[in-house]
């Protein structure tokens, strides 16, 4: 841990090197993101519900949801930019390090302009938590903090499939932001609103709606079931198999040749 904070020192001082670059990037997240916010917002002034999910309820599974990526992205970005790694033989180091791989290429890409995006997510959870109506009981708190750490899990090991997947490669699959970005923006309204191919998809190939849609039936009162706030879950379990992966990309990686 110790290493790694040093590690975010060095990056936050990179950073304040270019000072207005930094703040410019961070109102352009934050911008991106209310335009979402507020596409979501004047549709329910047209609609007042949608497959009986009302406004602040969309909110709560989006917030979440937005939340946890940007979680991900700010601390598992190195996944994501690793195609550019591999292909400049910067990997090679790596592996020669006595550190571990994860470790190290967590630790080389911290995307800081993503906290813009992390405090709206906070500000719309805290909306939603003195609007919905909710009783928040020590249980559903539970379920919504395990809603976002799984989420932070999920998208992490999707970054990490993303980063294995350029052992095979060496330039990155542009098709995995279907499931992260494409996640997110999925992640707007209640996977339930999608169709049940949808739905099954997310639940049982990437698990999205175990961290989504099942525990927020919990906690609006849809679904009155305990169990169902186990759900989360799935999403720090789904490391295991983005972690084989990797494994297995380690064990035929053979340089990029440089």
């Amino acid at each position: 841990m110790k290493l790694y904070l040093q590690y975010m020192k060095i990056q936050i001082q990179s950073i304040m090197e270019h000072k207005m670059s930094f703040f410019l990037t961070l109102i352009g997240q934050v911008i991106l993101t209310v335009t979402a916010f507020l596409g979501i917002y004047f549709m329910f002034l047209r609609f007042h519900s949608v497959k009986g999910f009302t406004y602040q309820e969309v909110l709560l599974g989006y917030s979440v949801v937005l939340f946890s990526f940007s979680m991900s992205e700010l601390f598992a970005r190195g996944f994501d930019t690793f195609a550019s790694m591999v292909s400049r033989g910067e990997f090679d180091r790596i592996m020669v390090r006595p550190r571990n791989e994860i470790f190290q290429v967590l630790a080389s890409k911290m995307e800081f302009t993503r906290i813009g995006k992390l405090v709206q997510a906070l500000f719309m959870l805290l909306y939603v938590i003195l609007k919905s109506g909710i009783v928040w009981t020590p249980y559903k708190i539970y379920v919504l903090v395990s809603m976002a750490v799984g989420g932070t899990a999920l998208f992490s090991g999707l970054f990490l499939i993303y980063a294995a997947l350029c052992f095979f490669t060496i330039e990155g699959l542009e098709f995995m932001n279907i499931f992260t970005d494409g996640g997110r923006e999925l992640g707007k309204y209640p996977l339930g609103i999608y169709g049940n191919a949808v739905l099954k998809f997310f639940t049982f190939c990437v698990p999205l709606a175990m961290i989504q849609y099942y525990p927020l039936l919990y906690l609006i009162g849809k679904e009155s079931r305990k169990i169902v706030g186990l759900c989360p879950l799935a999403g720090i379990l789904f490391l295991i198999p983005c972690y084989i992966i990797w494994k297995i990309g380690v064990k035929h990686y053979t340089s990029s040749g440089s």
